[in-house]
C-alpha cells in the first residue's frame, strides 16, 4: 500500500468487481489490495438483536481431526501439535515451476478432508494452514466445493506454499485462471461469480498434497488445515457499535514506509508491505524472533531487517505481492508457539473480545483520505494492526502506512474505522461503485492458547 491511493494489483479482480456492480449483483472478495467479502455482521435495522454469525470458519487441527480424514501415502503424527506428514509416498509426480522454469520429480501423498457442510451457504471460501516445511519440501492445498443445486465446482488450487525460497524450494505461488463459468478463484479467494443468482456453495472438502525430493527423509508436516465460507449481504454502511472495552497491548511498531525501494523484487519495496510488517508486529508480540543467521541476507544498513524478512518470505510469486492473506498466516505459523488464520469478523464487538484476551489483530480495509480522520492518506486496499481502544472506544491501531516507527501508533475514530473495515461496497475518488473489504481479518495466536483466549476465538468462531 501507497500513501495515493491506488487500484488493485488484481486488476482481473477489479474488472470482475466492476461488472458485479454494473449487474447489481454481489461483490468477490480477494486478498489485500481490492476484496469486498462477507463477513460476520448483520444488517442495519436489525432491532438491536445480536446478529446471526455469517461466517463458518472449521480447521482440522486435532489428533482424532486428522484420523477422520482419507491418507493416500500420509500418516498422522500425534504429540503436542498432532499434524499429517508423508509415510509411504503415494507416488512420483513432476512439477514445473511456471517460474523458474524447471521441472523435477516430487515423490507425494495426500490427505483429503471430511465433507464439511457449511453452517452458512457461502458466496465465498478462504483456506488457510500452518506447517512445517523443511527445503525441498512443499504443500498443495486444494478445495472442492459442492453448489447448492448439488453440483460439485473442479479441485481448485487454493495455494502451492513452502516457508523457503533455495535452491531446493518451488517458488511458492497462488494459481490464477481458474473456475468453472459459476466461480472463480481470486489469488487467495473462492468467489460465486453471481451470488445475485442465489447460487451458494453448500459444502466442501479439502485435500492436501504432500511433496518431498525424491529419496530424501525430510517431509513436511502441516498441523492446522481449515477455510472459512462466509455470506454477507453487500453493503456501504453498517450499524454503529458500542464501545464496551478500553485496553490497549503492547505491540512492537514497525513503519512500512522506511523500506521504500528496499528490495524491489518483493513487491516494489517497502511501500506495498503493509502485510508482512503487520504480521511481523504481531509476531514479535508473541515473542517471535528471528536470528542472526536468518538475517544476514539483509543489508546491514537496513534498519527493522525483520520487516524485508516478512516481505520476502510472504511474498507470492503469481500474485506479484506479499498481500496473499493465507501466506501471511502461514508464515506467521512457522514460529514456534504460533498459529495463525484468516477469517472474517463482524464487529467491533468482536475485536473487543479478542484484546480483551491479549489477542490483537491485523484488519484489511478501503478507503478515501477523508474517510478517515488522521490517515491522511487513501488506498483501495490496506493492512493495519489493531492493539486496543480508548476509553472513548475509538480504535488504537499500529498503521505501518507512517513515516517512522515512532508515527506508527494511531487512534482513528470508532464510527469510521468500523464502517470502512466491515462494509463491502464503497465510491471511489472518481465516484464510481468499488469493493470494500469486509471485515477480513488475521489472527495470529499461541499453539497452546490459555483458557481465556480459547474462549475469546470461540466467541468468533476459531478453534
Amino acid at each position: 500500500m501507497s500513501r495515493a491511493e491506488q487500484p488493485s494489483r488484481r486488476a482481473v479482480l477489479a474488472a470482475a468487481v466492476a461488472a458485479a456492480a454494473v449487474a447489481g449483483g454481489a461483490l468477490p472478495a480477494a486478498a489485500e489490495a481490492a476484496a469486498p467479502g462477507p463477513d460476520a455482521g448483520g444488517d442495519a435495522g436489525d432491532g438491536g438483536r445480536a446478529p446471526a454469525r455469517r461466517v463458518d470458519y472449521l480447521a482440522w487441527t486435532t489428533y482424532d481431526d486428522w484420523r477422520r480424514g482419507t491418507a493416500r501415502g500420509a500418516r498422522v503424527v500425534a504429540g503436542s501439535r498432532p499434524g499429517v506428514t508423508i509415510g509411504t509416498p503415494a507416488g512420483t509426480a513432476d512439477y514445473t515451476d511456471p517460474h523458474t522454469g524447471t521441472t523435477a520429480a516430487w515423490e507425494y501423498a495426500t490427505w483429503t478432508s471430511p465433507v464439511h457442510r457449511l453452517a452458512v451457504p457461502s458466496t465465498e471460501a478462504i483456506a488457510s494452514w500452518n506447517a512445517h516445511t523443511p527445503a525441498g519440501t512443499w504443500i498443495q492445498v486444494e478445495l472442492r466445493g459442492t453448489y447448492s443445486d448439488g453440483t460439485d465446482t473442479p479441485w481448485y488450487v487454493l495455494g502451492r506454499w513452502t516457508a523457503g525460497d533455495g535452491d531446493q524450494d518451488i517458488r511458492r505461488t497462488s494459481v490464477d485462471d481458474q473456475g468453472d463459468g459459476r466461480s472463480s478463484v481470486w489469488t487467495d479467494t473462492l468467489a460465486v461469480d453471481d451470488a445475485a443468482s442465489g447460487l451458494r456453495l453448500a459444502s466442501y472438502r479439502l485435500r492436501l498434497t504432500l511433496y518431498r525430493r525424491p529419496g530424501t527423509r525430510s517431509a513436511p508436516t502441516v498441523w492446522r488445515l481449515g477455510a472459512m465460507g462466509s455470506d454477507i449481504p453487500d453493503r456501504f454502511t453498517v450499524p454503529a457499535s458500542i464501545p464496551g472495552l478500553a485496553r490497549e497491548l503492547r505491540v512492537p511498531r514497525y513503519s512500512q514506509e522506511i523500506h521504500k525501494g528496499q528490495y524491489p523484487e518483493y513487491d516494489n519495496g517497502g511501500e506495498a508491505w503493509c502485510s508482512p510488517t503487520s504480521s511481523q508486529m504481531i509476531i514479535e508480540y508473541w515473542g517471535g524472533r528471528l536470528t542472526e543467521d536468518q538475517l544476514s541476507w539483509v543489508d546491514p544498513s537496513y534498519a527493522d531487517p525483520q520487516v524485508c524478512h516478512a516481505a520476502r518470505y510472504t511474498y507470492d510469486n503469481q500474485y506479484s505481492g506479499c498481500g496473499n492473506w493465507p501466506f501471511n498466516a502461514a508464515y506467521a505459523a512457522t514460529f514456534k508457539g504460533l498459529q495463525g488464520v484468516v477469517t472474517r469478523l463482524g464487529s467491533l464487538a468482536d475485536l473487543e473480545r479478542l484484546i480483551a484476551a491479549g489477542i490483537p489483530a491485523i484488519t484489511s480495509q478501503s478507503f478515501l483520505e477523508k474517510e478517515l480522520t488522521g490517515a491522511g492518506y487513501g488506498t483501495s486496499g490496506h493492512l493495519m494492526t489493531v492493539i486496543g481502544f480508548t476509553a472513548d472506544g475509538d480504535v488504537i491501531a499500529n498503521d505501518p502506512a507512517s513515516d517512522d516507527n515512532e508515527a506508527v501508533r494511531r487512534v482513528y475514530k470508532r464510527r469510521e474505522w468500523e464502517n470502512i473495515w466491515l462494509r463491502t461496497k464503497r465510491y471511489n475518488a472518481d465516484g464510481k461503485v468499488v469493493s470494500g473489504t469486509g471485515g477480513v481479518c488475521y489472527l495470529y495466536f499461541p499453539a497452546h492458547p490459555s483458557a481465556r483466549q480459547r474462549q475469546a476465538l470461540a466467541a468468533v468462531g476459531v478453534r
